[in-house]
Order: C-alpha cells, then sequence, then structure tokens
C-alpha cells in the first residue's frame, strides 16, 4: 500500500500548459473552499442568534404562562375566600386589600361591573332579572373579573337586567 507520490512539475514530462491549468483549478477549489467555509461559520452564527432570539421570545412567554396559571387558580380563589371574609373581620380585609395592592403593582385590575353594559368579552352573565335599569346594564356581580396587560385573567359573573 506504499505508494510512490509523484508531483506535477515541468521535469516530470508534463507541459507548462498543463501545469499552469492545475494550478489554476487548485486557487479555484482554494478560493471556492474559503468561499464555503465562509458560508458555513455564518450560517451556524445565524442559527446560534436565531436560536438566541427564539428563546428571548419563548421563556418569558412561558414565565407568563406560570404566572397567570398561579393567578388564576390560587391567588383568585383565595382573594374571592378573602372578599367573604372581610366583611366579617378587620384582620381579613387588611389581607385583602394587602393582596389587592400586590395585584395593582403587578398591573392585574379589576374589570368594572356593576351599572356598567354587558360586555361578553369582559363579562359573563349568569342570570338575567327584571329590573328598573336598561336592559343589558349588569345590576349584580357575582365574582369579581381581572384583566393582566388588558387581557382577561378571568371573567366578572354577573346578573344583567332583562
Amino acid at each position: 500500500m506504499n505508494k510512490k507520490i509523484t508531483y506535477l512539475t515541468e521535469e516530470t514530462g508534463q507541459s507548462a500548459d498543463q501545469v499552469k491549468k492545475l494550478r489554476k483549478k487548485l486557487k479555484e477549489c482554494q478560493k471556492d473552499k474559503e468561499e464555503y467555509l465562509t458560508q458555513a461559520q455564518r450560517a451556524r452564527a445565524d442559527l446560534i442568534n436565531y436560536r438566541k432570539r427564539q428563546e428571548e421570545k419563548i421563556i418569558p412567554g412561558i414565565v407568563t404562562i406560570g404566572q397567570i396559571s398561579i393567578i388564576r387558580n390560587i391567588v383568585l380563589p383565595a382573594l374571592d375566600s378573602l372578599e367573604a371574609g372581610a366583611k366579617k373581620s378587620k384582620d381579613v380585609k387588611q389581607i385583602r386589600d394587602q393582596i389587592n395592592g400586590i395585584l395593582v403593582k403587578n398591573k392585574i385590575e379589576e374589570i368594572g361591573a356593576v351599572g356598567e353594559k354587558f360586555n361578553p368579552e369582559f363579562h359573563e352573565a349568569v342570570e338575567s332579572v327584571e329590573s328598573g335599569e336598561e336592559s343589558g346594564i349588569i345590576i349584580e356581580e357575582i365574582q369579581k373579573g381581572y384583566l393582566l396587560n388588558n387581557e382577561v385573567l378571568r371573567p366578572s359573573k354577573v346578573k344583567i337586567a332583562k
């Protein structure tokens, strides 16, 4: 398997023209190699940057989904219970107010209800009641609704006038 390597030179009987053609072809191949290497490096850098951008977009979204889930499943039901207890106890009222303050700091707002026109985007009608009010006006709020960054976390459950 020991093959002897022979070099193409003018001394081995190759014509000067053939040597020039081979050198030219070699230079073209080296140029192509450099171009392909540069393209591969750019593509790799683009992929790395794309992944970073996607992580920057996705991670905050996942965090937001987790926050929304905790707020919906833990905070709001606890707040509803505190709301009921606040009518009977001053201490419970203080705790409720404290949690409401935390919600406001985190841009979670209550949805306006009583006296407002029913809006199915923000309200869930649980009952229609005969009333002296104009039809479609909310006359009672059964459960408070909340917004986070102007998106509904939970719609208000309300009674509306017929």
